[in-house]
């Protein structure tokens, strides 16, 4: 701040040096004017000029540091009052830009909750087609075409349940209610409604639960299984994906492992990312890239870590870690 000040007031301190030049010049070329007297003047006048200077710099630079200090917020009250005219005219553009900004932002966010309300509206009102579609494709007496037409129906079940609980997910602390869950209802339900396309594909479940409860929340665990399981299905071949519990240093924990095509090393790092597909299987135009991703946020929500092992070409497991009872005490939910 130093030397930001003094360049702010090079041209006064030039200025006046100058001054000082032109008093001993003149001093020195008029033999009347005694020498050593104008050369203390100028030497009291330097000691008191660097002394003033202190002063403004400590007075000036008060309302600036704190200025510079200020976290971009729109709280102004950590910037002390302007006691200056362009200090005041410094304050009231920040006054006016932090008014319109908070203006804007307000709009912005009724918005986006507009558009949030319409689009999950419009995603309930679908549902009621769509079940009724599901019934109709039961009734069909054509195996195949039934398969296939299950599948699809399947398909677009499944990015509409995604595509709602991303939604909601930024709410999801006012939606949180951690209990007791058992696993064995939740799992088997999540495999009844994948059970037309895993016998597309020929996918069994091999299950076991030593330990059959967790701490969590139901509905939002369920969406995480949801995503996890829907990627083993679709990225396996006719084999068993296998789902596992268990406890490890109090903490307990479930598995799947699948016999799929596996991920690469170098994607590891990647496949929580937003949009992230696959650098091996670029093409595949029907990977969204969303469901990890969201399954990943809605884990950091309920304090579930989700830990990844992968050998390409050999398979995927997925380890989800529960918190502690006291891991709990952070969700707003509880």
């Amino acid at each position: 701040m130093i030397a930001k000040y003094l360049r702010e007031r090079l041209s006064w301190i030039l200025l006046f040096l100058a001054l000082q030049l032109l008093f001993l010049s003149i001093a020195a070329l008029d033999a009347t004017i005694p020498f050593k007297s104008i050369l203390y003047i100028v030497f009291l006048s330097v000691l008191i000029f660097l002394g003033f200077l202190l002063v403004r710099y400590q007075k000036e630079t008060k309302f600036y540091k704190d200025l510079e200090s200020w976290d971009n917020t729109y709280d102004l009250s950590s910037i002390r009052e302007p006691e200056s005219p362009f200090e005041d005219m410094a304050m009231n553009v920040l006054n006016m830009q932090t008014e319109r900004y908070m203006q804007e932002s307000s709009m912005h966010r009724i918005e986006l909750e507009q558009e949030k309300d319409e689009l999950l509206s419009w995603i309930h009102e679908v549902k009621t087609p769509l079940t009724t579609l599901q019934l109709m494709i039961e009734r069909l007496n054509d195996e195949t075409l039934k398969g296939q037409m299950m599948y699809e129906w399947l398909r677009i079940h499944l990015l509409l349940d995604q595509q709602l609980h991303q939604k909601r997910i930024p709410f999801i602390q006012n939606d949180v209610f951690i209990e007791v869950t058992a696993l064995e209802p939740l799992i088997y339900g999540e495999i009844r409604a994948l059970k037309s396309w895993c016998l597309q594909k020929g996918i069994g479940f091999d299950v076991s639960l030593p330990v059959a409860e967790v701490l969590t929340d139901a509905k939002w665990f369920g969406f995480i299984l949801r995503q996890l399981l829907t990627n083993a299905v679709k990225y396996s071949g006719a084999s068993d994906i296998v789902i596992k519990s268990g406890m490890k240093d109090g903490q307990s924990w479930l598995g799947i492992q699948d016999s799929g095509r596996g991920i690469d090393p170098k994607d590891l790092p990647r496949i929580f990312d937003k949009g992230f597909t696959s650098t091996t299987a670029h093409q595949d135009s029907a990977a969204t890239g969303m469901g990890l991703y969201l399954a990943q946020k809605v884990a950091d929500s309920l304090s579930i870590t989700i830990d990844v092992i992968s050998q390409l070409g050999e398979g995927t497991t997925f380890t989800l870690t529960f918190p502690k009872k006291n891991g709990f005490l952070n969700l707003t939910g509880m």
